[in-house]
C-alpha cells in the first residue's frame, strides 16, 4: 500500500473546533498548498502542555494566580452547563480515588525512542505495514498501536503473536494494575470542585502558574493567553497554555539562545524558534495539544524572563519561516556540534533534509571533510585533538571527556534493557564496547556492547539513552585498565552537546561576532533555504511517503 504524502498547511491549522470549554486545533490534510498565495494572519495561537503529568504523584499541586489588579475566570464543565467563577486564586490538587475493584490497563509498545524523530520514521514504517499506530510520551517516546482500533486483550494479543511469528521481538504489552486513579481538585473561594478539564483566563491576559509536579522543583511562571487543565493518555492531566505564536516565543528565545549574543544571531533563534514551532504541531495529537515546554520541544517559561534584546528580535522578524521548495524546514539546532555538522540521518531513523549537510563548523579550511571523512575511525581521533579554528573551539562543550566503569554502565544498560524488555536485560556485565560504524560527520552509528549473555547492538540516539557518559553520538571510547590490565571501564572523548544537525548556538555566537547577518547565519547552516512571511502557499509538514520495503525497528 502506498499513501501519496499529505501537505499541511496554514488554512487548516486555523479551523478552531469548539467542544464544550476545549479548544482544538485541526491540522487537516490533502490541502493544495498552492491553490492560495493569499497571506495568512502572522500569530496563530498555539497549544502548549506546560505542564504535562500532572497528578503523576498524589501530591502534585498547582496554584494559578492572577496579576495584581486583575481577577481569573474559571469554567467548569457541568452537565448541561458551564460553571463560572470568579477569583484571584485557584488551587488545584489531586485526590487518589479508590476504584470498586481492580482494573487491568494495557497498552500495545512496538519501540521505544529519545527523540520524536525516531519515533515518527518508525510509526511510519508501522503504517506502511498496514498496522495504526500512534505516538506518545509517558516517558520516553513511544509507539503504540492503535489504542482505538486493538481496544481489547484479545486483539492486542493476537497482533503481538502475528509479529512474534514473522520474527519481530521487540514489541511487548504494557500492563498495569489499577486500583486508585487521580482525580483533579480545584478550590474556588472556599469551595472545593473535582473537574475532569477546567478553563482559566484572565481580563488582562496573564496569568501566574505555580507548582510543584513529581520530584521537580517548584517553579512559577507567568503565562500569556488561556490555561486549561484536561485529561491525557496516561491517567493524569496536562495544564495546557492556549498562546499566541508571538507571545509564545518571548518565553523561549530568551532560554534557548540567551539574551546576550548580538542582534542578528537573536533573529537568527526567532525564525528557527518560529519555523520548528508551526513544523511541529503534530507532537502530542494523542494527549490533544501540540507541543511540550521542555527541550524535547522546545524550552517555554512564559513571559516571566522576556528580555527587551529578545523581544526586538522576534519583533524585527514577526512571522518570517524558513522555508526550503515551499515547506517548511525541519529547524533542529543544538548547543554545539563539536566542529562538525552532522545530517538527520546521522541522529536519527529517517530520510536525510537536502538542507541538513554535514559541514565543517568552521569559517575558515580547518579541516578537509571530502578528504579525510570522519567515518574513518583514524581520521575521527585525529580531528578530535585539533582545537583551535573552529566557530565553538572556546565553548565548553567543544571538547569533553567522561569515564564510566564497569558498574556504571551495567546499571545504565541494564535499565535500558529492561524497560524494553530486551530478552538480554538480566545479563550480569559488560564485557566490551566497541564502535563499529561512524557516519562522515564522525557521529557514531552502530555501538557493539559484548556483554556475558550476549551481544547487544546500539544505535544513533538510542545510544544516549543507553549510556550516560557520553553527551552527543560524536565521542571515542578507551578502555581503563587496573595494574593487572583488566577492563575497568571506558573512556569517553568527544566533541559537541546535543545532536550537533542544523545551527550551532555556540557557533552561531561567533558568526554574530564576526558581523554576519542573520540571513548569512542561516545560509551556513541551512544551505539553500529561503526565508519567507509565514502564508497560505507554505506547507507545514508533508507526512514522508510510507515505506514499504523497510522493517519496522
Amino acid at each position: 500500500m502506498t499513501v501519496s504524502p499529505q501537505p499541511r498547511t496554514l488554512v487548516s491549522v486555523l479551523v478552531r473546533l469548539m467542544s464544550g470549554s476545549a479548544m482544538t486545533i485541526a491540522i487537516a490534510v490533502g490541502i493544495n498548498p498552492e491553490r492560495s498565495a493569499v497571506a495568512a494572519p502572522q500569530d496563530i495561537e498555539l497549544q502548549v502542555g506546560v505542564v504535562q503529568r500532572f497528578g503523576g504523584k498524589p501530591q502534585d499541586t498547582m496554584t494559578l494566580k492572577a496579576v495584581p489588579g486583575d481577577r481569573l475566570t474559571i469554567q467548569l464543565p457541568a452537565a448541561g452547563a458551564t460553571r463560572t467563577l470568579t477569583s484571584d486564586t485557584a488551587k488545584l490538587a489531586i485526590v487518589m480515588q479508590p476504584l470498586p475493584e481492580a482494573q487491568i490497563e494495557e497498552r500495545l509498545v512496538f519501540s521505544t525512542h529519545r527523540s520524536f524523530e525516531s519515533a515518527e520514521e518508525d510509526a511510519t514504517r508501522w503504517k506502511a505495514a498496514g498496522i495504526p499506530v500512534e505516538i506518545a510520551q509517558p516517558k520516553r517516546w513511544q509507539v503504540w498501536a492503535k489504542r482505538d482500533v486493538y481496544n481489547t486483550p484479545l486483539l492486542r494479543r493476537l497482533l503481538l503473536q502475528s509479529l512474534e511469528a514473522k520474527g519481530i521481538q521487540t514489541a511487548f504489552i504494557d500492563t498495569q494494575v489499577l486500583r486508585q486513579t487521580p482525580q483533579a481538585a480545584v478550590v474556588v473561594n472556599g469551595q472545593q470542585f473535582a473537574p475532569d478539564e477546567l478553563t482559566v483566563t484572565a481580563r488582562q491576559g496573564k496569568i501566574q502558574v505555580t507548582s510543584q509536579v513529581g520530584e521537580s522543583d517548584r517553579t512559577t511562571r507567568l503565562y500569556p493567553g488561556r490555561l486549561r487543565l484536561q485529561p491525557n493518555a496516561y491517567g493524569s492531566y496536562t495544564l495546557v497554555n492556549d498562546v499566541p505564536l508571538e507571545a509564545y516565543l518571548r518565553g523561549v528565545v530568551p532560554h534557548e539562545i540567551g539574551t546576550f549574543a548580538g542582534q542578528p544571531v537573536l533573529e537568527v533563534q526567532a525564525i528557527l524558534a518560529r519555523t520548528y514551532a508551526l513544523r511541529n504541531l503534530r507532537r502530542f495529537a494523542v494527549d490533544n495539544y501540540q507541543l511540550c515546554a521542555d527541550t524535547q520541544c522546545q524550552v517555554y517559561f512564559g513571559l516571566g524572563d522576556a528580555h527587551p534584546k529578545t523581544d526586538r528580535a522576534i519583533a524585527a522578524t514577526r512571522g518570517k519561516v524558513l522555508t526550503y521548495q515551499n515547506e517548511l524546514v525541519d529547524a533542529v539546532y543544538s548547543a554545539n556540534t563539536g566542529g562538525a555538522t552532522a545530517e538527520f540521518d546521522d541522529v536519527w531513523h529517517g530520510p536525510n533534509r537536502p538542507y541538513l549537510t554535514t559541514k565543517i563548523d568552521a569559517v575558515g579550511n580547518v579541516w578537509n571533510l571530502a578528504q579525510r571523512p570522519l567515518s574513518n575511525e583514524q581520521n575521527f581521533r585525529q580531528f578530535l585533538q585539533q582545537k583551535q579554528g573552529f566557530n565553538e573551539a572556546t565553548q565548553k562543550w567543544f571538547r569533553w571527556r567522561y569515564d564510566s566503569s564497569i558498574a556504571e554502565l551495567n546499571k545504565d544498560l541494564r535499565e535500558y534493557l529492561q524497560n524494553k524488555r530486551h530478552p538480554l536485560a538480566n545479563f550480569k556485565t559488560v564485557q566490551r564496547l566497541e564502535v563499529v560504524e561512524r557516519a562522515p560527520s564522525g557521529r557514531v552509528q552502530k555501538l557493539q556492547v559484548t556483554t556475558d549473555q550476549g551481544v547487544v547492538q546500539l544505535e544513533k540516539d538510542n545510544i544516549l539513552i543507553a549510556l550516560y557518559a557520553p553527551a552527543s553520538l560524536m565521542f571515542k571510547i578507551d578502555p581503563l585498565l587496573n595494574a593487572q590490565k583488566q577492563i575497568t571501564g571506558y573512556a569517553f572523548s568527544g566533541g559537541g552537546l546535543g545532536h550537533g544537525v542544523g545551527l550551532s548556538q555556540t557557533g552561531s555566537y561567533r558568526l554574530g561576532e564576526l558581523g554576519w547577518t542573520s540571513d548569512r547565519i542561516l545560509q551556513f547552516y541551512y544551505p539553500g533555504t529561503q526565508l519567507q512571511p509565514v502564508s497560505n502557499a507554505i506547507v507545514f509538514w508533508r507526512e514522508p511517503a510510507q515505506l514499504q520495503s523497510v522493517k519496522p525497528q
